[in-house]
Order: C-alpha cells, then structure tokens, then sequence
C-alpha cells in the first residue's frame, strides 16, 4: 500500500474535503471509524483520541467520543490526557540526556547519589532502575496513601524501606519506584525538576506544544476528564494528592498531536545521539546472559522482521498505548479516558486493518499445543485460585502483594466459576530465563486471559489472570 499517498488523502478527509478523496481510500477510514466506536461502545468508553502515522505522514488524529462527559465536550487532536507509564519513554530520556552531559553514567551506583540507601542497594546502577532489573518493588501494590503530598526526599525514604525481591540484574519486574527515584535522581544532578527538563531539552524542540507535567490548579485547555466503572455505572477517577501526580514513573498531560511531534522526533533520533537511542531500544542481558525484550522505558518485540517498540499507560482513570511497526513505517497511538479500557485492543484492531499481517499486542487465535502437562499445571492453578489454595511454596518468585492481595482477587473472581472447560493455547515465549504461557479460559459463557510463567526449575514465576 502507497502510505504516502493515503496519509494525502486522508489529511484531506480530516480537513473536511471529502470529495478530493477516492473511494477505496475513505473506505479504510470508515473501517477505522466503525472499529473504533463499535469498541467503544462495548467497552463503555467515554472518549478516546487514535493518532496513525507512517512515513511522517499522519493518517489519523482524530477525537472520539467525549473528553467530558459531565460538561458534554468532545475529544478532539487537542485533547490532552494523562499518560500514565507511557511516560516513562520521556523519563528515560531525560536520563540519558543526563548521561550525554556527563553528569551520570548508566553503570554507576544509585548510591553515588542516594548516599542514605541501604547498602543493600550498592549493586544496583542506573541502568537496572531504566530496564526493571533493580529488584526495588513496586509502591503501587503496598498500602500507600494516594492522598498524601509526598516530598522527594520521603518517596526516596519510603523506597528505601522496602525489602529487595531479587539480586539487582537477575530477574526483570516492573517497578514504578525505579521510575520514581530516577525522576528525583535527574533533579540530583542537573538541579532542576525533572519537568522542567522535560519541557526545555524534549517538548520545546519537538514541537510538543501541550506536552507536559500534570497540574491539578493551572488552567490546562484541552483537559479531558478522567473516569472509571463501579458496578458498570460511569463514575469520576478517584482524586490524588497534586505533588504525586508529578512523579517520573507517568505522569504527563500529552494529546495526539504531541505524540505525531514525539513520533517524528524519534523517527529523525532527535534530543539525544543515535548512540543513546540505540541503548534505550537495546534488551536488557540478565545475569545469566539471556535477555528480556525491555529497554529503557520500552517494551521490545518484532513485527515482520523488524523492531517493534511500544508501551501502555494506566493511572487515575486513563489508559493510554504507543505502538510502532518499524517494519511497516506505522506508529499507533490511543489515548483513552477510561481505567477500565483496554487501548491495546484499539491498536490491534486498527494495525489489522491496516496490514492483516501486522503482531498483534494481545493474541486471540489458538496455537498447537505441544506441552499439555504445563496446561494440565495451569488449569490447576486456576482451580487452587479459586479456592483460595494458592501456596507460596509452589512459586519460585512472586512480587510484593500477590500474597495475599493478588490471591483474594482471584479467589473472588475465580471461585463462582468452577473449573474451565477449555484452556486454548494462545502464546508461548520465553523472556529472560522464563517461559510464558498464556491460555484463554472458557468458563460457559465467560472467558478469561490467563498468563503463567515458568522459572527454570519449573515452579511459577507469574501468575495473572484478567477478564476478556
């Protein structure tokens, strides 16, 4: 397909000239559109912003739906949203550009510059925070007090409390306390806040004209409003102390024509050297030589032959995707105001129609088969999970707060169902020392994804289960 041409032809379309355009052409945006408000409506989706850009080219940006349902205001290019940790890519930046003055370096120790740390911490570099390889848990699934300002200095304080899961490097799990301490590690040693260098050495260049740090008291135009399920019924996301809405682990304001600025920016290696963005799409090597398919604030994978970069965002009743196809030319972009959204299915929807061919994000077909005793394993996890049986002695790793947090959810989700009917195969790949798993489960009429991962001694490492 001629994108250039189509990217023409559809910028006419979004000008509002829709007889300049042929026919086949406005029929690839009608099929977008269909797919997008059909989504929406069985998702229960307010409102949601798509961006589709190849070859420089912007196909699709474009609003839909209602940035505020209460005032009855539309989504439109302009409409900024939260970012939720697809922030973190521009955080990752910052650092390196930190890097690139020489005012860090990624093998240093976090305690060069965290000099109260545990000595506990002494292994972990720079570097480790950036890929999830640190072993500091992730704040989000303690008891924390969201309606708190916290300082700098008492996150940092707060992190240092937490107890290591792993040896820094061994294994990968994503942490946003890592994110978090690299934000008030650039103040460290740049001595500005980390937003700040965000909008003079990223936003500003780019040309991202809305970009930037979330403020619950200035006056943001475009803001949309963010929203959640309860019980099916659309309700207000749940208010957070202003000074912890400005962390680094994501928390921007960013519309669809800031990312076709970003995505340009990176499609000419702006703001930092070829050589730092090279790092940032490099997999982290774990201790034992394997590598795990995540960079600096991006998850890796491959489409077609070639890279294929991406990361999802979720916080305070947003979710958000960035998708790039460096295979097809094409970045996908979904902002959504809804916690309960799922973006990934919007970008799958529209890549398939755009290239049937093109990796999915979420896969849906069954795949042969070949271990049935690790799916015999699975479906007894299921079963133990739904009676509240899971034991940590059959995990070989679990992250802070699966027991007992993780263990009730799925007992309460788990336990009316009983046993499925059907576990079909719909992934297996290894990523880092582990093998994964996931399986959708038939339950009647109800259908569940299930993840499980495989340590190299054969207990669980992970264990996730989440409605279709």
């Amino acid at each position: 397909m001629n994108w250039a041409r189509v990217g023409v032809i559809i910028s006419v379309l979004l000008a509002g000239d829709a007889t300049a355009a042929p026919q086949a052409s406005a029929t690839l945006v009608d099929k977008v559109d269909a797919f997008v408000l059909a989504e929406m409506e069985r998702e229960k989706l307010p409102g949601v912003a798509i961006g589709v850009i190849t070859k420089d080219e912007v196909l699709i940006a474009k609003g839909y739906g209602q940035s505020n349902v209460e005032h009855r205001v539309p989504v439109t290019r302009e409409t900024v949203f939260e970012s939720g940790s697809v922030g973190k890519q521009f955080t990752a930046a910052a650092i390196m550009l930190q890097v690139e003055d020489g005012k860090l370096a990624l093998e240093d120790s976090i305690t060069k510059y965290f000099t109260d740390a545990p000595e506990s911490w002494r292994p972990i570099q720079v570097r480790h925070l950036l890929t999830h390889t640190s072993g500091i848990p992730d704040y989000t699934v303690r008891d924390f007090d969201y309606r708190r300002d916290y300082t700098e200095d008492e996150l940092a304080t707060m992190a240092y409390q937490l107890e290591l899961e792993f040896e820094p490097g061994a294994r990968w799990n994503y942490s946003n306390t890592g994110y978090v301490l690299l934000g008030i590690l650039i103040h460290k040693v740049s001595g500005r806040f980390y937003g700040d260098v965000l909008k003079d050495r990223v936003f500003v260049p780019l040309g991202m004209t809305t970009a930037r740090i979330i403020s619950e008291e200035d006056i943001v135009p475009n803001r949309a409003a963010g929203y959640r399920l309860v019980d099916g019924v659309l309700k207000n996301q749940e208010w957070v102390a202003p000074k912890l809405n400005t962390t680094a682990d994501g928390s921007l304001y960013l519309s669809v024509l800031d990312f076709v600025a970003w995505d340009r920016g990176l499609r000419k290696n702006a703001i930092l050297t070829p050589q730092s963005w090279s790092q940032v799409h490099t997999p982290v090597t774990l201790k034992s030589g394997k590598t795990y398919p995540y960079g600096f604030g991006w998850q890796l994978g491959e489409s077609s032959g070639k890279p294929w970069y991406r990361h999802g965002g979720a916080w305070q009743g947003f979710t958000s995707v960035i998708s790039r196809y460096l295979a097809d030319d094409l970045t996908i972009v979904v902002l959504a105001n809804l916690a309960d959204a799922n973006p990934e299915r919007f970008v799958d929807g529209i890549a398939t129609i755009l290239n049937p061919q093109i990796a999915t994000i979420e896969p849906t077909k069954p795949i042969a088969d070949r271990e049935p005793a690790v799916t015999e394993r699975v479906r007894a996890l299921l079963v133990s999970a739904g009676q509240g049986k899971l034991s940590p002695e059959e995990f070989a790793y679990t992250r802070a707060g699966f027991f007992p947090d993780a263990v009730k959810y799925y007992q309460q989700l788990l336990g009316p169902l009983g046993v499925p009917q059907r576990l079909d195969l719909l992934e297996r790949k290894e990523m880092g020392d582990d093998r994964v798993y996931r399986y959708a489960a038939v339950y009647g009429d109800q259908t569940l994804f299930v993840s499980a991962s495989l340590a190299p001694n054969d207990k669980v490492s992970d264990f996730s289960v989440w409605p279709k």
